[in-house]
């Protein structure tokens, strides 16, 4: 039912139309608002001023995310929107909007036309002086002020102010002391806050909203919370018939009111909300005591808007650890999990539960908040004693999402610094840090419980086969995000030796799809994430594994190692954030429901959809990491200098050729995500001889820049991090050097042919459907550039010999062809072999064998040719094909003369002496085929022995 007060308001509100005088008011009851006297004496000044000198003497906050940008316009009136009234508060925004210049918040504002004074530009939502159902008096006048003056504009700006950012404990005396929901903050909480927090404050200006729009939202009904009109509509239509006289006096003051009430005698329900929905009507709601239900409308947006930023900054209440091992030991899918363990392994299930909580102990965070904070304030100084900066890329596409969204940081994974340094850049740009998945490998003495403090949850490097541990896990998971934490996890598995991105594990992406098709909270949202390096600690370990040193052991000894290397210098770091990927989206894709799986078992398999859904996520996480690459100083540098002959170049050729390299990727973008360094030439060429990656040498007849001394295996890591930006410009360009001329429809014939296998191995994202008008973008790119001339009937050629452009074209041909050197070394085997002779791993095993060999003989013993990793991808890619067929049961391959068609295209881009080579080195025999594949079993058997 409508209010007495509001009946009348509505029908009795003046209204005025055009030139016409206002009615006089037929109540006579009712009298006209009066805002709150405008109030700016000289000794509030004086208050205010002394307040905020010893407030900023006290406390020091940081500023978190971006600060609003204004319309420049005299007219808007803007005020700044809090939760919760406190002195200290008010003070804190004074002083933050004077040292960023932004409107003050402390003076008044004053708008006699519109019959606003105001003592001051901030609302509280939850004030102490709040009547009529707690709703906040400012925000009721200035809701009311709109609604009267159509062309008044308002902006709100929400402000979150945190003292101390650590997660409340559930049922915590600290939280019931400190508690934020008080109404009117005491006394002896501002001190508390200000004494105690006051070092570890932190406030966020969130983006500037219009009044008047958040007024029309709520009246149509697509704000939060319900519709204002249709609830006034609605009860306009119950109580019609009763108030005929009300109608009648209603028809003689306003013609719009008149048009209202026909319209809800003669229409329905849902044609009065369609007329609303296109022009609300401010004549129903136009007086401050009759717009309640409005304003708690908006007051309760408001609220649940600073909640949800809130939260995405400190994360939801922690559980202690122990009771958070119970929850799970004794949760219904974890009974189910125990029972089929103990039935299977003819255990009691008391000593299966037991096996489970043992399982539970070793994986559950510790979240200690004195702990991030110790690893904040070390960070800080140690990444200062590292890099000259760490540099971050898109971020404010995260910050947007995390209020609304459970976060899943997927980054690429490059150094054991990626675990704290993703930590460090997300905590300090104000959002709540996201558990990290480790492997059980960091768990060492000393190191180990602080990560687990801090943002590690430990994880068996292998569990296949061991059914309870997969389901403790799958429910751990389960928990995290349906309380809404954020995770991270490499989805490569492991640390990248070469500088590519390695194939995907599914693993931890099908828990997190299991854990949505389960039950949803919020909506998950992969964070594809790119990290970049300029020198990297663990660079010279990396290239002795891929020699084939036994790999390291993480210990105490190793990372009292790694500090010995804190004085040196090793340049910036990138993060990069990349496109989020929505989970909702590929799920409409696939046609897989929400909520499919069962809520109490974690033992439920995907199917046919949902798992052919996981697999595309993996491979697009990896390709959307690739497209927020960073094309840094040290990668371009390292591109140009490992393509040239004796990784060396004149000073003048090398700035010409990094300045081609930095205009093609500007020119033609290999994504709006990627990111190109804005240094000229000489400053990356002086930079790289700061990092001693490089150096000058002096002569007569120009300086020659070339790469330091034993430096070369390393900095063809930092080449392989954009290696995907260029491998087609190399490829088309390498097809017209080797050739001299070709036609243009046969350069693209062939790159059709062989892109798939450059697709696997990089990551590229350029469907093969449309290859084509990717091929002829590029091509015109080279075009446009001189490195190549386009002749009569479609005919590509090279320039001139003895031209700088021919000289450049060659340089540019070189990075492709390592990978097609490998695509055919792995044919000429496969075809020396036969068909059903050789196992997948075998392969495998042979290729990277005679890698090694190859480019200790032939090459310039660069390890990342012979990763395993890469021939692992173009085995995988001709079974994908379907060029290679595996028996699931043995893992013989076996194939037809296809694959020869494939080795015929090698002809176009490598020389014939190299394919003389890679078919010597490829040629084995029996014995030498049997001897080989011995020794690598044993090999093997002995590395698992260590582990043991």
């Amino acid at each position: 039912m409508i209010p007495k007060f509001l009946k009348k308001r509505i029908f009795k509100a003046p209204v005025t139309t055009g030139d016409t005088a206002t009615t006089k008011d037929l109540d006579s009851d009712i009298r006209p608002v009066v805002p709150k006297p405008y109030s700016n004496a000289p000794i509030n000044q004086l208050y205010r001023k002394l307040s905020g000198q010893m407030l900023d003497v006290a406390v020091k906050p940081k500023l978190l995310g971006e600060l609003p940008e204004f319309d420049d316009d005299d007219n808007i009136l803007r005020f700044y929107v809090l939760q919760d009234y406190s002195r200290s508060n008010s003070i804190l925004i004074d002083l933050q909007t004077q040292e960023h210049n932004l409107p003050p918040a402390l003076v008044g504002v004053q708008d006699i036309a519109h019959d606003i004074k105001e003592n001051a530009a901030i609302i509280f939502l939850h004030h102490p002086h709040a009547k009529d159902s707690q709703l906040s008096p400012r925000l009721s006048r200035l809701v009311s002020a709109v609604l009267q003056y159509p062309e008044l504009k308002v902006r709100l700006v929400p402000v979150s102010i945190l003292w101390g950012r650590a997660p409340e404990k559930e049922d915590s005396l600290f939280k019931l002391l400190t508690a934020d929901n008080w109404q009117d903050p005491s006394i002896t909480k501002q001190l508390f806050n200000i004494g105690v927090m006051g070092r570890d404050t932190f406030v966020q200006f969130h983006p500037p909203q219009d009044l008047r729009t958040l007024i029309n939202d709520s009246l149509k009904g697509d704000g939060e919370g319900f519709s204002v009109f249709d609830s006034v509509a609605g009860d306009l239509r119950d109580n019609l018939a009763q108030d005929t006289l009300l109608k009648e006096s209603a028809l003689e003051d306003s013609e719009l009111t008149a048009n209202i009430l026909n319209d809800s005698a003669a229409k329905n329900s849902n044609n009065i909300t369609n007329e609303v929905d296109e022009a609300p009507s401010y004549a129903m709601v136009a007086a401050a005591d009759g717009n309640r239900e409005l304003v708690r409308s908006l007051q309760q947006q408001l609220n649940i808007y600073l909640d949800k930023q809130r939260a995405s900054m400190l994360g939801p209440d922690l559980s202690d650890r122990r009771n958070l091992v119970d929850k799970l030991v004794y949760s219904p899918a974890i009974k189910n999990a125990i029972e089929a363990e103990a039935e299977a392994s003819g255990i009691s299930v008391r000593e299966a539960r037991a096996l489970a909580k043992g399982y539970a102990n070793e994986m559950v965070n510790d979240y200690s908040h004195s702990i991030v904070r110790g690893f904040y304030k070390f960070l800080t100084w140690l990444w200062t004693q590292l890099y000259d900066g760490v540099e971050v890329h898109h971020f404010e596409r995260v910050r947007e999402l995390a209020a609304d969204y459970e976060l899943v940081y997927v980054p690429c994974h490059r150094s054991h610094v990626d675990y704290l340094l993703l930590s460090y850049v997300i905590y300090k740009r104000g959002l709540s840090i996201p558990y990290v998945a480790a492997g059980d490998n960091l768990d060492v003495p000393v190191l180990g419980p602080l990560l687990r403090g801090a943002v590690a949850f430990y994880i068996r490097r292998s569990f296949r086969g061991n059914a309870l541990y997969t389901a403790v896990l799958r429910e751990y998971m389960h928990t995290l995000i349906t309380r809404n934490t954020p995770i991270e996890y490499f989805i490569e598995g492991g640390r990248s030796r070469s500088g590519r991105l390695l194939p995907p594990k599914m693993g931890m992406l099908a828990m997190t799809v299991h854990s949505q098709l389960r039950h949803s909270e919020k909506p998950v949202v992969f964070i594809p994430t790119y990290i970049g390096y300029e020198r990297i600690m663990e660079g010279g370990t990396y290239v002795g594994e891929l020699k084939g040193k036994p790999k390291e052991s993480e210990s105490l000894i190793g990372l009292l190692k790694v500090g010995r290397k804190i004085e040196r210098i090793f340049g910036n770091v990138h993060l990069s954030f990349g496109t989020p990927l929505h989970l909702s989206d590929f799920m409409q894709k696939f046609d897989v429901p929400a909520n499919s799986l069962p809520a109490d078992r974690t033992d439920t398999p995907l199917d046919d959809k949902a798992s052919a859904m996981v697999d595309n996520i993996g491979v697009k996480v990896m390709q959307h990491i690739n497209k927020a690459a960073v094309i840094t100083p040290v990668s371009i540098l390292s591109l140009v200098l490992l393509s040239a002959p004796k990784s060396a170049l004149d000073e003048d050729i090398c700035r010409e050729q990094i300045a081609l390299y930095q205009g093609l990727a500007q020119q033609l973008p290999y994504s709006a995500d990627t990111v190109i360094t804005d240094m000229s030439p000489q400053q990356i060429i002086d930079y790289g001889i700061k990092l001693k990656l490089i150096e000058r040498r002096p002569h007569i007849l120009g300086d020659i820049i070339q790469i330091a001394g034993k430096q070369a295996a390393l900095l063809s890591y930092f080449r392989n991090n954009i290696l995907h930006v260029f491998i087609l410009l190399s490829f088309l360009s390498a097809l017209v050097a080797r050739n001299g001329r070709i036609e243009r429809s046969r350069l693209n014939s062939i790159a059709e042919q062989l892109y798939p296998f450059l697709q696997s191995e990089l990551f590229l994202y350029y469907p093969a459907h449309g290859l084509t008008e990717t091929l002829n973008k590029k091509v015109d790119s080279l075009l446009a550039n001189g490195l190549i001339v386009e002749l009569s009937d479609g005919m590509l050629s090279v320039p001139e010999t003895n031209s700088k452009c021919y000289q450049q074209l060659q340089v540019l041909a070189t990075p492709v062809e390592q990978s097609l050197e490998r695509y055919f070394m792995t044919l000429a085997l496969l075809a020396q072999q036969g068909s059903g002779n050789l196992t997948e791993n075998e392969v495998v095993d042979l290729c990277h064998l005679l890698g090694q060999r190859l480019s200790v003989l032939y090459a310039d013993d660069i390890p990342d040719f012979f990763d395993r990793a890469l021939f692992t991808s173009f085995i995988s890619a001709l079974t994908r094909l379907d060029y290679l067929q595996k028996d699931e049961e043995t893992g013989i391959l076996t194939f037809d003369q296809r694959i020869d068609l494939i080795a015929h295209h090698a002809k176009y881009v490598l020389s014939p002496d190299m394919m003389q080579i890679l078919q010597q080195v490829a040629s084995l025999n029996e014995e030498e085929i049997a001897h080989a594949i011995t020794e690598i079993s044993n090999k093997k058997q002995r590395k698992f022995g260590r582990k043991r």
